[in-house]
């Protein structure tokens, strides 16, 4: 081993000192590029419940299997019984952690601080999709919720990883669920311990233990698990996916519903015209950035919001031309001298910023400078953390911003766009504002027919190609490795599910 090398691992081991020293008996370490946010992380809070869910600790009323379609979890049914009333029959056998039966008041009293700003559970997105009017318990077996308006998506919105059925708290079950592991400990930013469950009502885990550990930078996540400090690493660097499965370790990579994209500043400077988003986004060559930034192994060029084969994608095909590229430039007024496009006497400069968590970042971003300054405009990278590059974005500072999001983690269209892209999101750091797809997005939630939200979606999506209001990049396929002798494990295309009581790990 190299001294560098050598450096690198005594560095992840000094910034995660919650690393095993060698992997336990009978235990998963799984490396992802963050950690909790908590030492008792309230699943309904943020995106906490992410990683309960992910590691086996929560259940939802609802899911989405692997094919993207949803089905019912904890509930037994569920039935609409007027355009804002739903009735969830529960499953019956279902325990919490300490052993106390799952009742309908249960649920009624986890998910109701959801929407209550002064409950340390409350999470104002997760309020926003469900709308509710009300949630009552009727006997011990049915949940009655009642929106405010039509929603048609409320019954895949309880398959939202926060919306998680908890019974009541204890010094012992500090968050007590009803999955197949039990939360144990967290630390901040570092590690999120669970152990088996014994009880778990499908069987007892063949795990008994599972540890996630935050290693920001992906090389060093790499590393960690080369040197056997960790059995599986989550976003593993597409570049050295092919190589790594050479050593013995088992690689996994699926299609999921992530986007790399561009979310643009709508409101000022050259990205505010359309057709200056439109001459970027004709610059940019898709295939060559999966080829160069995944080594053709991390995802396929995206020319919509959704990836084909996992319902809701418009027939849009991404398109790579310089030429139509500069021809847009020119219709938007730009001038090219001495090889360089000016704008008002200026020449046009466009700056790109992104984060650092995630391995093919940094690399598209620098691969999309690359394609604009070959047509002639100037373009600059700040790497930096993903808040700040937001914030960029937000106060006109910057002009594009590479972002990662999963667009349909709920196996709906609708909840990833109106954050995005409807004038009042709450992730609209470009100010994007189009009152028709405003209007197409809220028809997308009080229209039940499916036949009419498809095109609905549709159409949505040929508003946003037409006016990049943001502008994809690529689908990305998630590459995983784990050490050899993992069974029951398979990447799920909303990323929000990894273990189950079946997943093993044998030596």
């Amino acid at each position: 081993m190299s001294l560098m090398t050598r450096l690198t691992l005594a560095t992840v081991m000094a910034l995660s000192p919650a690393l095993p020293v060698a992997a336990q008996e009978g235990s998963l370490t799984i490396s992802i590029g963050f950690g909790p946010t908590a030492e008792v992380p309230d699943p309904r809070a943020g995106y906490n419940g992410w990683m309960s869910n992910q590691t086996g600790v929560t259940e939802t009323l609802m899911g989405i299997d692997y094919d993207m379609k949803l089905y019912p979890r904890l509930a037994k049914t569920i039935e609409q019984t007027s355009p804002t009333t739903w009735r969830v029959t529960l499953r019956e056998g279902v325990a919490f952690h300490d052993g106390t039966p799952l009742k309908a008041q249960a649920v009624v009293e986890a998910i109701t601080p959801i929407s209550d700003e002064a409950h340390a559970g409350y999470n104002a997105r997760l309020a926003k999709l469900m709308d509710l009017a009300s949630i009552t318990a009727d006997g011990d077996s049915v949940v009655v919720f009642e929106t405010n308006t039509p929603n048609a998506a409320f019954q895949w919105t309880l398959s939202a990883p926060g919306i998680a059925v908890l019974g009541q708290p204890s010094d012992a079950f500090p968050i007590n669920a009803t999955g197949p592991f039990v939360f144990k400990e967290a630390i901040p930013e570092q590690l999120y311990r669970v152990e088996a469950n014994t009880n778990y009502r499908l069987g007892t885990p063949r795990l008994e233990e599972v540890r996630v550990v935050g290693i920001p930078d992906p090389g060093a996540a790499a590393l960690a698990f080369e040197a056997g400090e960790v059995d599986m690493v989550i976003n593993y660097p597409e570049t050295d996916f092919t190589r790594i499965q050479e050593t013995g370790a088992l690689g996994f990579n699926a299609p999921t519903a992530r986007l790399y994209f561009y979310t643009v500043n709508a409101a000022s400077g050259p990205m505010a015209n359309p057709l200056i988003r439109r001459a970027v986004s004709a610059a940019i060559d898709r295939s060559g950035i999966v080829q160069a930034a995944l080594s053709g192994v991390g995802g396929v060029p995206a020319g919509t919001v959704y990836p084909a084969g996992k319902g809701w994608a418009a027939d849009i095909a991404p398109v790579y031309d310089p030429g139509v590229a500069e021809e847009l430039l020119a219709q938007a007024g730009a001038v090219k001298e001495g090889g360089t496009w000016m704008m008002d006497g200026a020449p046009l400069e466009i700056d790109i910023v992104t984060y650092s968590s995630r391995a093919a970042l940094a690399p598209t971003a620098e691969l999309t400078q690359a394609f604009l300054q070959a047509i002639g405009v100037k373009a600059n990278v700040r790497v930096g953390e993903y808040g700040t590059s937001n914030d960029a974005i937000a106060d006109g500072s910057a002009d594009m911003f590479l972002q990662a999001w999963v667009t349909t983690p709920q196996g709906d269209p609708g909840a990833v766009l109106e954050a995005l892209l409807k004038s009042t999101g709450g992730s609209n750091a470009g100010g994007y504002a189009n009152a028709e797809l405003d209007q197409l997005l809220a028809d997308g939630r009080t229209i039940f027919d499916a036949e009419g939200r498809a095109a609905i979606y549709d159409r949505v999506q040929k508003i946003i190609a037409a006016e990049a209001a943001m502008i994809p990049v690529f689908h990305v396929s998630q590459t995983n490795v784990a050490r050899a002798g993992l069974t029951g494990y398979a990447v799920h295309p909303t990323e929000t599910y990894w273990i189950t009581h079946e997943t093993a790990l044998s030596e």
